[in-house]
This record gives C-alpha cells, sequence and structure tokens, in this order.
C-alpha cells in the first residue's frame, strides 16, 4: 500500500478523509447510551438515576474493549505493513481470545460488585433495585460487545471501514426500535421497563458481531482468525498490551471520575447524580466529533514524523487545533443558549431542569480550551509518546479535578463542584502545552 498520500495530500482535506469515518463510527456507537437514557426518563427519575449509577461501570466495559481493540488494531496494522500476514493472523487470532477472556472476567466481577458499588452512592432501596435489574442484563452482554469491538478493529486495520459503518448503525437502529417495544410493551411484547431497556441494548449489540461474522465468512479479508495461533505468544501478547494498557486508561479515567464526583455529590442530593449523569450523556456528542478528528490525526502525525516531515507535524497539529476549538464554541453556544432543552429530553422536574441548566453553563465555559489538551494528548499518542499522553488524562480526570470538585464544594456548595471543570480544564490546558512542547524538544 502506498501511503506517500500522507505527506503529499493536502492538510485539511486529508485531516477530514482520515477523520470522518471515525466521527461517524464514535457519534452512531455513542447512540446506545443516549437512546436508552432518553426512554428510560419517562418510565421515572428513579430509573434515569439508577442509569446514570451503572454508566461508569457500563464506561469501564467498553474503555477495556476499545483500548484493548486500539491495541490489536496497531498490531495488525503494523505486521501488515510489514508484509507480515502470518504475524497479523496471529495478532488478530490471539487478541481475539484474550478479549473473550477479559470479558468472561469482567461480566462475572461487574455483576458481582453491583449491590455493593450501588450502595456507595445511594441508600434508595428503589434505585439500587433498578440499578440491579438494567445492570444485570447490560453486562450479561459483554461477551458480545469485546468481540464485537474486537472485529471491529480487525477490519479497520484491515482498511474495511465502511463494514464497521454498517455493522454499527444496524445495532444503533435495532435498538432505538426495540428499545420503545421492550420497555413499554407494544404489541406481543411485555413491558419490561427499565430492564426492557438493558435487552434492547445488548441485542443491538448482537446485531453488529453477527454482521461482522457474515461479512467475515462470506467476504474475507486479509486478515484470518486461525486455530493454529491460539498459542499465547510472549512477544505479541507484549505488544498487545503495551499498546492496549495505556489506551484503556485513557478511556477508563472518566469512569474513575465519575464514580468520584457521584461519592461528593451524593453527600447533597441524589438529583445531583442524575444530573452529573446527564451531563456526560450530552457532552458526549460534543467531545467525540473531537476524538473522531483526532484519531483521524494520529496516523498522519506518526507517519509526517518518521518521514522527518516536522513542519508538517506542526501544521496537522494546528489544523487540528483549530477544527477541535470550532466544535467547542459550537458546544459552548448550544450549552449556554439551550440548556433547558437539553435537560428536558431527560427530566422534566422544576427542580432538577433549573438545577440542571445552572450546571451546563458552568461546565460549558471549559470546553474551548478543552480543546488544547484532547489536541495534545491525541498528537502526543500520535509521535508514540503514550506516558506523557496519559499524564495529560491524569490531570484532567484525577490529578485536578476531584481535589478541586471537593474544595470548592466545601466553599460554593454544590455549584463549586460545576465550577471545578473549567478550572480543571484550563489547568490542564496549561500543562498540556509544556508537555508537548518539552516532547517535541527533545
Amino acid at each position: 500500500m502506498n501511503n506517500t498520500f500522507m505527506k503529499e495530500k493536502p492538510i485539511i482535506p486529508l485531516i477530514l478523509s482520515m477523520s470522518l469515518p471515525m466521527v461517524l463510527s464514535m457519534l452512531v456507537n455513542s447512540l446506545y447510551n443516549i437512546v436508552d437514557s432518553y426512554f428510560v426518563a419517562r418510565i421515572s427519575e428513579d430509573a434515569m438515576t439508577a442509569l446514570s449509577l451503572v454508566y461508569p461501570v457500563q464506561n469501564f466495559i467498553n474503555a477495556v474493549g476499545i483500548g484493548f481493540g486500539v491495541g490489536i488494531n496497531a498490531v495488525i496494522a503494523f505486521y501488515l505493513g510489514a508484509g507480515d500476514n502470518k504475524n497479523a493472523d496471529r495478532a488478530a487470532t490471539i487478541g481475539l481470545l484474550l478479549a473473550i477472556i477479559h470479558s468472561i472476567v469482567m461480566t462475572i466481577c461487574c455483576i458481582a460488585i453491583m449491590p455493593f458499588f450501588l450502595r456507595k452512592f445511594t441508600s434508595s432501596e428503589p434505585v439500587i433495585e433498578l440499578s440491579i435489574n438494567y445492570s444485570v442484563i447490560a453486562f450479561s452482554f459483554t461477551l458480545f460487545i469485546l468481540v464485537g469491538i474486537t472485529f471491529e478493529k480487525i477490519f479497520q486495520a484491515a482498511g474495511k471501514m465502511k463494514t464497521t459503518m454498517i455493522s454499527l448503525m444496524s445495532g444503533c437502529i435495532a435498538n432505538i426500535i426495540l428499545d420503545p417495544i421492550l420497555i413499554f410493551g407494544y404489541g406481543p411484547f411485555p413491558q419490561m421497563g427499565i430492564k426492557g431497556a438493558a435487552l434492547a441494548t445488548g441485542i443491538g449489540q448482537m446485531l453488529t458481531l453477527i454482521i461482522y461474522l457474515i461479512v467475515y465468512y462470506m467476504r474475507p479479508i486479509c486478515v484470518h482468525i486461525r486455530k493454529k495461533y491460539i498459542v499465547f505468544s510472549p512477544k505479541i501478547v507484549l505488544k498487545l498490551y503495551l499498546i492496549g494498557i495505556p489506551a484503556t486508561l485513557n478511556l477508563a479515567l472518566p469512569s474513575l471520575l465519575i464514580s468520584a464526583l457521584n461519592a461528593i455529590l451524593a453527600a447533597y442530593s441524589e438529583v445531583y447524580i442524575l444530573i452529573l449523569g446527564i451531563y456526560y450523556k450530552l457532552q458526549t456528542f460534543i467531545y467525540l466529533p473531537a476524538n473522531g478528528i483526532v484519531q483521524g490525526m494520529r496516523p498522519l502525525i506518526g507517519y509526517n514524523y518518521g518521514a522527518g516531515e516536522n513542519k508538517r507535524v506542526n501544521q496537522i497539529y494546528r489544523i487540528v487545533l483549530y477544527l477541535n476549538c470550532i466544535i467547542m464554541i459550537l458546544g459552548t453556544i448550544i450549552c449556554l443558549f439551550y440548556p433547558e432543552k437539553l435537560m428536558e429530553l431527560f427530566t422534566h422536574t422544576d427542580y432538577t431542569l433549573q438545577a440542571g441548566e445552572t450546571a451546563l453553563r458552568i461546565i460549558c465555559t471549559g470546553f474551548i480550551v478543552s480543546a488544547v489538551s484532547v489536541t495534545s494528548s491525541g498528537a502526543l499518542e500520535g509521535l508514540g509518546k503514550g506516558i506523557p499522553s496519559l499524564l495529560i488524562s491524569l490531570c484532567r480526570y484525577i490529578f485536578i479535578i476531584i481535589p478541586t470538585a471537593f474544595l470548592l464544594s466545601r466553599i460554593l456548595g454544590v455549584v463549586g463542584i460545576w465550577h471545578a471543570f473549567w478550572v480543571t480544564e484550563a489547568v490542564t490546558a496549561i500543562i498540556s502545552v509544556a508537555i508537548y512542547r518539552n516532547v517535541l524538544n527533545k
């Protein structure tokens, strides 16, 4: 494959051509939680709170699947680029086997810990019961989720982007159709409530995997799963985890943050836990396009860096930063001027609406400056600097925001927690620039 276009094609069209498929893929995938939340909010506010409490664990499962999938994708792509199809097949086979092992362990552990986990954030028995009803069904599909993500990354490594688009969109459409049917019991289907939401999501994810398998067997790709490679190769396993673990940590940190903030918010009211859960579902549509552009940027940064095109590396970084700033400006405008419309998608309680509008208006003031840390972190990954990238993520999700939220909550009350978001983004942006420049200088 001739990849010289990465250093010859005009930068803006190049970035868009690499990023738009990833943006679409990530947006479609994010609809699972959004659609569930929209219909679950029609059941009751307790049901929506339950969904918010389960969300961090769901996000952790997805983080493990996607993070390790990034490792599988990178190792396969490396061997394909080197013309070593044998090791590409071996990486795909071992990666799939490890993903199955991960899914079994997480299914058992996540279902087992949920009662203990939930009681850390709420004492409401109805909310706990709803959370357990949802999580037991949702987590039972972990195998389908992780294996589906593995095939997604295998197909992407083989350049089959259309297949991943069709598979993800089919699963999401199935989820949208099944949600109201199973939740409210239309036609011959019984009314399942929050259990129906979990089942609809699981069926959608199962359909996505089925499509991957059908395409894999009917239209073979250049990467194959082979029985003879179901033997652990220490070299390949190490490669998979060296890439997959930092990527998983980057994706899993938001789950840890949400759990920590839920613990602080629980001291005030469960209403604020609900608001935080709603915010994280809404901000998905703001940050996912930015992250999609960053994903398209990574291989461009890496290729041009390896080719010695340092000037082009800087140009790519600046253009992606500008694009992400535009996305964040739009997100800020929407949250500042239409917060009530956004909150009404998930709740109709007057107090929750009012408190949620305040939270959105405060938090969104940090969107624009966050483009700096999002872009810098992605650029560092493209340069092969996983640890500096992880350090930026740790600042955004752990080191700065959690102590800041705790301290400001003691000074300003619950509003202080919302102010911690923009304070963290401002400080992290400064740190990100310093880290990125330090890496470039070295």
